[in-house]
């Protein structure tokens, strides 16, 4: 079985009530709200990424203000009758604050839409489950950076 580790950075940004995300479009097609964010290149700090993940999903520059967590999935997959890949994740997630640059939607990239949301208004997004973890790694503020009851 062949074996991936993805090491990705994300940013909660918030201001005035509202979250920031942008839209991907799920395997199925199925448009869904995503924590602005990513892959790191080969040889990139997390804290760069973030930054530049950030920028190429909405047009806004950001200042990191705080590592808020890193959060670990652990997952076999299988792609149609593909061999299955043992997928490790590890996403580091930050806070983020809006210091310039206008929102757009990114061109030729994965995401096709951002925008900012009202807090409440999040539950009843169709959203990907890192969503979630962000928004509380944000609320809570673990000590260790790790939300203990969160499955891999």
């Amino acid at each position: 079985m062949r074996q991936k580790l993805r090491v990705a950075a994300y940013a909660i940004c918030v201001r005035d009530g509202q979250i920031l995300l942008a839209r991907s479009p799920a395997q199925d097609g199925t448009p869904e709200w995503v924590v602005p964010g990513g892959g790191m290149e080969h040889g990139e700090d997390p804290y760069d990424t973030v930054r530049r993940e950030v920028e190429e999903e909405t047009g806004y520059r950001i200042e990191v203000t705080g590592l808020l967590g890193v959060n670990s999935s652990h997952r076999v997959f299988r792609n149609g009758f593909g061999p299955a890949v043992d997928h490790h994740g590890v996403r580091f997630v930050y806070e983020g604050r809006i210091t310039g640059g206008e929102l757009r939607n990114e061109v030729n990239g994965s995401t096709d839409l951002a925008a900012w949301h009202d807090l409440d208004a999040v539950p009843g997004l169709v959203r990907i489950s890192m969503v979630d973890i962000a928004l509380r790694m944000w609320r809570e503020r673990p000590v260790t950076g790790r939300l203990a009851d969160v499955p891999e």
